[in-house]
């Protein structure tokens, strides 16, 4: 047994109530994040660092579609390399950096060339015959050298058409590249822009004054 198999099958999650929490880890791990099918934790060894993506029981076929899709990207370098898989984990590269939320939150300016990175990573999927879907600013990675990362693909496995990826473009041009965009964006006023979103407020908000703009 591996020792990533071995640090899987210890850690522990409550899934008794409606979020999934985690209860017990191995000291080795230390926890680096959470989506919503999975924990992720960095792992050091041997001098090297990796994440070890942890799913949750009920995501068990999430973490096998996921896996499939990152050995479909291998030869890409906008994904990270994945070191090993199993039923419920993921090992793969430590992709340090900081995510496109946390370069609006502190300020770290989002250029033209990052969002290209993001067109031809995006391509390089679509290329394998995959559908790019769920894009947001936390699987959008700015690494120290000014290179971009894209992770959390289990999504790009699904057929129906998604234009999350476009919308947040649009903002881009529309909104971010004016004079006067503030410069560091508090975590609450994204929160809510993500919640609205989600409930289709905003498009409906912005097809109402493209209407209303032509009428």
């Amino acid at each position: 047994m591996t020792k990533a198999k071995t640090y899987s099958e210890t850690v522990i999650y409550d899934t008794n109530k409606r979020f999934n929490k985690l209860v017990k880890k191995p000291d080795e791990l230390e926890l680096i994040g959470k989506g919503r099918s999975a924990y992720v934790f960095k792992l050091r060894e041997q001098g090297r660092e990796m994440a070890l993506k942890v799913f949750f029981p009920e995501f068990k076929e999430t973490a096998q579609r996921e896996a499939e899709i990152y050995k479909k990207l291998s030869d890409s370098p906008y994904y990270p390399d994945i070191y090993e898989t199993g039923h419920s984990y993921i090992l793969m590269e430590y992709i340090k950096g900081h995510t496109f939320y946390e370069c609006l939150n502190k300020g770290i300016r989002i250029e033209d060339e990052m969002i290209q990175e993001v067109d031809r990573a995006l391509q390089d999927a679509r290329l394998k015959g995959l559908n790019p879907s769920d894009i947001h600013l936390r699987n959008l990675i700015l690494t120290p050298s000014g290179s971009v990362k894209v992770i959390d693909v289990a999504r790009f496995s699904q057929t129906k058409a998604c234009k999350q990826w476009e919308d947040l473009k649009s903002a881009y041009q529309i909104l971010y590249k004016k004079s006067g965009f503030p410069q560091k964006i508090p975590k609450l006023w994204m929160e809510t822009i993500a919640f609205l979103y989600k409930k289709n407020w905003l498009q409906k908000q912005w097809t109402a004054r493209k209407n209303k703009f032509h009428s």
